[in-house]
């Protein structure tokens, strides 16, 4: 053994492992599912869970239409880290995936493939095309469900829920009974958006805002001959003379108008982006708290709209802009004037009877100057605050005679056939385009004389956000929840007081959602459409009162049990109101209810069911949910209360992420080129890449997601595995030796012990607050910088080279241990498939699964502010000797730091204190060093950064190690090993005796 060309390396315990150092994560991620299926990972769990603390989070149901986008990653992702997390922190944490399977999206797409084949929705028997619907929604859920997993999200994937399963059919139907039971459920009939293409009532959840251009218009209404009413004198001639380029004091209420004759009479202009609505027209708003004045046109082009001698009254903050739009080349203020009582002809009064009303001015709090006229046209059957405004001031229109609310726009969004003039006329097309009403109803306005301006404007406008198209406010006949506003423990009350009581992450999201509580109107659930479920109760022909009998409604429940929604059209009413109720006085409702509603009820079919409980205790969706499905299940469970208790929230906590984005921040689309599909990334990358992108974004706010973001996880992730894999190969040299008492250890070691438990109160704390980016960013740091380039840099002379009897290596090699564990186990959540791949390489057992097993427990005996302290001194030593050497090596004096022995001025005495004992050659991988503690006396290097360290670099003395290539003086010194240190040549004996042994 002494022949100089032997190959030492053959006595090195060098990291021996098959865990590959690229992880081929689109080959492995699969087998790696197929195992955890095999073994039943999640049925284990929870047989395991025992008496462990619960921890439930109710999945909100995606919607089974389509295959998963990005979007859906992020939020499943998310909800497993979750899961996993608690799992692993001792929770017993179920997941039971859902689907939301009804509604209008789904009735579209079958309808399209109907209508490919020639066949009309209302050719086909209705419980023939629920069937279809049915079969749609089942094939998506399977492909969903496919890709979810795909992702690594964990779950009881074989018994999912979906709003189609007959028994939530039941359960939503129960649901609505309820609210029937407490009076809350009503039918009214108010303004609702109201989708034309799509022929149903919309939730404000269905809506997005698009930017439009409308056509705008000026109407005047002429006002009838009656006092306008005031309390004195007419204005003085002096003020009455005023022109446009003169301020105007408020107005005194003290002012009157003389009646006028109609020829002579003024106008009240009105402004609106909605001409299809004047036929509608039953009032017009004004405000108290604006000033408004008489004004004459005194010049003008001959052909314009304004003409001369024409009167208006106008709010005065606006009436100079007005005049500008109108192109009025001048006019003069004539006097003051109060709205109140003031009654004008429709526009169309000559039109016959259906408009021959008078059209009363009342006092609307929603009126202001801001733009417009100070005079808003109301049409109570196309607008909220119209519709508020009748009710408020419902004598006022029944003085003034009016029709109150008219039936004008149909359900296709055509004028009725009993509008006058414009009877057939479409506000929107079948496919959404803007129809011919707005023009239609401007010809008639301008051939009477009665537009003063019209023009375009842009602005937003809601569509429906699966048809993308605009929609209208109708009044129609609708199913609503009442908010039961005044009312002690009415809905809105309990509801906000239930969002106190709930912890929101972000914080912010408790302020929005209350605010959406705080000003919502009754819950409109009802739509006119086929599949969902009904709203499966009997009316009064004759009271117009809901029926609500226990046995009618167990009869109701029992079939829907066993034939699901179905069983509503299968079965005449006589089936359910026989024989206590004549089937004759009832009339049954086939509105269905809103997707919304349904979804808002998973908590009563799927947590007390399921998982025993009332209340989960985390809600997670994106941020637009604080308006869909927080708020709808906020609202369900509120107004359903269990026994004689009040309602509450079902959820603890409510969690919410963004949107993703491109990398420039764009939103993402086909036409654009920039959309990420998560197939396309698991395919080509790995689940275990976009699921380190989850967790390394900030999701409180929208995310963004592209190659090069892609390209840097994929960084990250090598540098993650490559230190999990050096560790997986030096334990393989690990016979068990359990850790020593920390005390006994070296100083490095219990540096990192400390470090271990720093680092485990950061992460319990992220992982209890969700924050995985805490997660993240510690774990990649300490990987790349306490470990690698630190911690491994330092002990792999130690692990590779030293005796087999080294207590050194032996409290490393443990020390290893602990770091492996800990380490892979706090990535598992996040990085779930190679976690595992890891932790069956390390146990040797390819069915070893970790995620059957828990975080490791860190002692509270690892705890050592003190060592750490000691350490980051010395960490900035190292850095100012590595600092020196680079400048060598760059130089070429130097190649490997083992040629290095530099000399260290040490002047801080703290520094000093620390490194006091320490090996520092050890530390600085070099062959030797030398510490001065004094100021250096030639040219030195040095750092800003570090004070009182100084290095003088210079080149170890003596000859190099063939084993451990250290440069020393006593390589040699053993005869028996001429070529290598005494170090070496006493791991050379115990590697010898141990070989011997063996063979």
């Amino acid at each position: 053994m002494t022949d100089s060309t032997f190959d030492y390396s053959q006595t090195l315990f060098l990291p021996q492992t098959d865990f590959p150092m690229r992880g081929n994560l689109p080959t492995l991620e699969p087998i790696l599912l197929e195992k955890w299926k095999k073994l039943g990972v999640y049925n284990q769990l929870r047989a395991n869970a025992g008496t462990k603390q619960p921890f439930i989070l109710h999945d909100g149901p995606p919607y089974a239409n389509g295959n998963l986008h990005i979007g859906h990653a992020l939020n499943k992702i998310l909800k497993d880290i979750v899961v996993r997390s608690k799992s692993m922190q001792g929770f017993d944490a179920p997941y039971v995936p859902g689907w939301d399977c009804h509604g209008l999206p789904i009735e579209w797409k079958v309808e399209e493939e109907n209508r490919a084949k020639g066949v009309k929705k209302d050719e086909i028997p209705v419980i023939e095309f629920r069937k279809q619907c049915r079969d749609f929604a089942a094939k998506w859920v399977k492909i969903q469900s496919d890709e979810f997993e795909r992702l690594g999200v964990t779950g009881d994937w074989q018994n999912r829920y979906a709003t189609m399963d007959f028994s939530a059919e039941r359960s939503i139907a129960e649901e609505v009974m309820k609210f029937a039971k407490s009076g809350a459920l009503y039918r009214g009939s108010k303004p609702v958006m109201w989708s034309c293409v799509e022929g149903t009532a919309l939730a404000e959840a269905e809506i997005e805002y698009q930017e439009v251009t409308s056509t705008t218009i000026f109407v005047k209404f002429p006002v009838l001959p009656s006092p306008l009413r005031g309390e004195g004198a007419p204005l003085g001639a002096d003020e009455g003379e005023n022109s446009h380029s003169q301020n105007h004091p408020h107005p005194s209420p003290q002012n009157t108008l003389s009646p006028q004759g109609r020829g002579d009479s003024p106008f009240i202009v009105i402004w609106t982006t909605t001409p299809w609505t004047i036929p509608a027209n039953r009032a017009i708003g004004y405000s108290k708290n604006i000033s408004y004045g008489l004004y004459e046109v005194i010049a003008a082009p001959s052909d314009n709209w304004g003409k001369v001698g024409e009167k208006y009254i106008l709010a005065d903050n606006l009436a100079e802009n007005i005049f500008k739009i109108a192109k009025v080349e001048e006019f003069k203020r004539l006097q003051d004037v109060n709205p109140d009582g003031l009654m004008c002809a429709h526009p169309f009064a000559d039109l016959g009877n259906w408009f021959d009303f008078k059209v009363p001015v009342l006092e609307g709090d929603f009126v202001t100057d801001d733009t417009g006229t100070g005079f808003v046209h109301i049409a109570p059957g196309h607008g909220p605050d119209d519709f508020g405004l009748y009710l408020k001031q419902k004598a006022g229109f029944e003085v003034a005679g009016t029709l109150s609310v008219p039936e004008t726009v149909d359900g296709a969004g055509q004028y009725y056939p009993h509008v006058p003039l414009f009877a057939g006329m479409e506000v929107y097309t079948e496919t959404g385009k803007t129809g011919g009403a707005n023009e239609a109803v401007i010809a008639a306005l301008a051939e009477r004389g009665l537009i003063l301006s019209r023009g375009r404007l842009r602005h937003t406008y809601p569509h429906s956000w699966r048809s993308k198209a605009p929609v209208i406010f109708r009044n129609t006949p609708q199913w609503f929840i009442s908010m039961q506003d005044g009312q002690k423990g009415g809905l809105r009350e309990v509801a906000l007081n239930a969002i106190e009581e709930t912890t929101f992450y972000p914080e912010g999201g408790k302020n929005r959602l209350r605010a959406m509580v705080q000003n919502r109107p009754d819950w409109v659930i009802s739509r006119q459409r086929s599949w969902g479920v009904p709203i499966a109760v009997f009316v009064n022909k004759q009271t117009g009162e809901v029926l609500v009998n226990e046995a009618v409604n167990a009869r109701i429940l029992a079939a829907f049990e066993k034939q699901g929604a179905d069983a509503w059209y299968s079965h005449d009413a006589a089936h359910f109101l026989s024989p206590e109720f004549n089937p004759g006085e009832y009339e049954k409702i086939n509105d269905i209810v809103d997707v919304w509603f349904e979804s808002g009820c998973t908590h009563a079919f799927v947590m007390k069911p399921r998982h025993g409980v009332d209340q989960a205790d985390l809600y997670l969706e994106g941020s637009d949910q604080h308006r869909g499905w927080f708020q709808s299940s906020l609202l369900e469970s509120c107004g359903t209360p269990k026994k004689n208790e009040l309602g509450h929230a079902p959820f603890k906590a409510v969690l919410t992420h963004g949107f993703v984005l491109d990398e420039q921040g764009r939103k993402m689309s086909k036409s654009m080129g920039n959309v990420v599909a998560p197939q396309e990334v698991t395919n080509k990358m790995g689940a275990d890449i976009l699921r380190l992108w989850v967790a390394a974004s900030d999701y409180n706010d929208d995310l963004r997601i592209g190659q090069e973001i892609l390209k840097t996880m994929s960084d990250s992730y090598r540098k993650i595995r490559n230190t999990i894999r050096w560790m997986v190969g030096n334990l393989a040299h690990y016979d068990g030796t359990p850790l020593s008492n920390v005390a006994d250890l070296p100083s490095l070691e219990q540096y990192m012990l400390a470090r271990v438990f720093e680092l485990n109160t950061l992460i319990e704390k992220a992982y209890a607050e969700y924050d995985y980016k805490e997660v993240y960013r510690a774990l990649l740091n300490f990987c790349a910088s306490d470990l690698s380039s630190f911690y491994f840099d330092i002990r792999k002379d130690s692990l590779y080279c030293e005796p087999i009897s080294s207590p050194t290596r032996a409290a490393s090699l443990a020390v290893l241990k602990v770091l492996f564990e800990c380490v892979t186990h706090w990535f598992a959540p996040i990085l779930t498939f190679t976690c595992d791949e890891a932790w069956a390489h390390y146990k040797g057992d390819e069915n070893a699964c970790i995620h059957l097993s828990e975080f490791p427990k860190v002692p509270k005996e690892w705890d050592n502010t003190g060592v750490i302290a000691q350490w980051e001194l010395v960490r900035d030593v190292r850095r100012v000797v590595s600092g020196a050497l680079e400048i060598e090596r760059a130089e070429k004096r130097i190649g490997s730091s083992l040629e290095a022995a530099p000399i260290v001025y040490i002047t801080d005495s703290l520094i000093a204190q620390a490194i006091e004992g320490l090996d520092m050659a050890e530390v600085c991988i070099t062959s030797d060093i030398q510490i001065v503690k004094n100021s250096a006396t030639s040219e030195t290097f040095t750092l800003n950064d570090v004070r009182g360290v100084a290095v003088v670099p210079a080149n170890a003395q003596g000859t190099k190690c063939a084993r451990s290539w250290k440069i020393t003086q006593d390589v040699g010194s053993d005869s028996e090993f001429p070529d290598i240190s005494a170090r070496d040549a006493k791991a050379m004996r115990e590697w010898k005796l141990s070989a011997s042994s063996r063979t």
